[in-house]
């Protein structure tokens, strides 16, 4: 889910790897904090830490890899007491306060990758109690509590309702379930049937491919590593009456935006029409959850051969997004269009421990040293995501998507 992922948003999703410029762009902004050595990447981790973090740690749970103890003791202790996330906390033993902006993506990211570590059931728990008391009355999420809510932090908090146990469409608020919002998130077929980022001022939807794939995903009760879809079948379009039909409608606009160059497109307003390679790849998740992973072979064909350069100026929560669309076709993330996704993702961060697994080419020891080629990183995606929020105008100075999408 870019912000989406990209990324968005998912935004967050989404996103983080929503729209991502081409990839020779100009280096990302100097940290203005140190880099934790536990962490993953080396750009500025203040508006995409625990995001990058939480991607990081499901892809590599996803691939088999069990992920260094203190990258996990990191993303454990950024959680504030009353069970939320914010971005990035640069002192965790300092308390929250209200300065902090907590945010419902980080949080469900967070939840999503501790549900599936395992062990961490009573932090995952805690993060799912307060994202159910920020949950809005029509049953969705916005990024910030009280915020209107949107496509993407409302799928992204279902998948972590779904990892952590819980019934999304039994998590309700005034009578509104998750699943109640995204579906009024949903544009009818003479629209195209993707899924709106959220309501204009004048309450109309308008479709953007990066909400789309994180609605596809979320309203099928899918989270970021989702699997494909057991049944193979094409989307049709049809009346968006419940979650499932929203999905395969989504999937349908997905499809038929893929077809003629195997990528979906810069959605930031004012860039150039280029590719958007995290937004494609929370596609290929989407389309192969919806309709099995025959249904995304076109774009997942054109991510082996053009994302390489992409995800390693991107960092880890590139290579992450492109490990979740292996992931969801059946795909080889070692052998990912000669490139060694797991290998990659490992290198930008502490030495996973050893599981007697292929894991990916550990190439690093758990020193505090980062490695200096580690990926010019989220940072890039981390400033786009920021006009993304601008414009959709919600006051948030969020920088996901490192890249767009890793991702995806």
């Amino acid at each position: 889910m870019n912000v989406h992922r990209s990324a968005a948003v998912l935004a967050a999703t989404a996103v983080i790897g929503a729209a991502t410029p081409a990839v020779a762009a100009s280096p990302s902004p100097t940290p203005s904090v140190a880099i934790p050595s536990g962490l993953y990447g080396s750009t500025d981790p203040t508006y995409d830490g625990v995001w990058r973090q939480s991607l990081a740690l499901l892809a590599q749970d996803t691939a088999g890899v069990k992920p260094a103890g203190k990258a996990v003791d990191w993303l454990t202790g950024q959680q504030c007491a009353n069970g939320s996330f914010a971005a990035f906390r640069a002192d965790p033993a300092k308390a929250c306060d209200a300065k902090l902006m907590v945010d419902s993506n980080s949080t469900a990211a967070a939840v999503q990758a501790l549900a599936a570590l395992g062990g961490h059931e009573a932090a995952a728990d805690k993060a799912v109690g307060w994202l159910k008391s920020v949950q809005n009355a029509d049953g969705g999420w916005g990024y910030a509590p009280g915020g209107a809510s949107d496509t993407n932090s409302t799928s992204v908090v279902v998948g972590a309702l779904a990892a952590a146990g819980e019934k999304p469409a039994e998590v309700v608020k005034g009578g509104k379930s998750p699943y109640d919002a995204l579906v009024e998130l949903a544009l009818p077929c003479a629209a195209g049937g993707a899924f709106a980022y959220q309501p204009d001022k004048q309450g109309k939807l308008a479709a953007n491919a990066d909400a789309t794939a994180a609605g596809v995903v979320g309203a099928l009760g899918e989270g970021l590593a989702a699997g494909a879809a057991k049944k193979t079948a094409a989307a049709t379009c049809a009346a968006p009456g419940t979650p499932r039909q929203a999905a395969a409608n989504g999937a349908a606009h997905l499809a038929k935006s893929v077809a003629k160059d195997g990528y979906l497109t810069s959605v930031l307003p004012g860039a150039e029409n280029q590719p958007d390679y995290g937004n494609t790849a929370d596609a290929v998740v989407a389309l192969a959850a919806q309709g099995g992973a025959e249904q995304a072979r076109g774009p997942l064909a054109w991510l082996q051969r053009n994302a390489a350069a992409w995800a390693k100026q991107s960092g880890p929560a590139a290579y992450a997004q492109l490990i979740f669309a292996a992931h969801a076709t059946g795909t080889d993330p070692r052998a990912f269009g000669g490139t060694d996704l797991v290998a990659a993702l490992n290198a930008t961060g502490p030495t996973p421990q050893p599981t007697g697994k292929a894991t990916g080419g550990l190439q690093r020891d758990d020193s505090d040293e980062k490695d200096d080629e580690k990926d010019s990183d989220d940072g890039f995606g981390v400033w786009w995501t920021v006009g993304v929020f601008l414009v959709a105008g919600i006051g948030i100075g969020f920088l996901i998507s490192g890249r767009r999408k890793r991702r995806p």
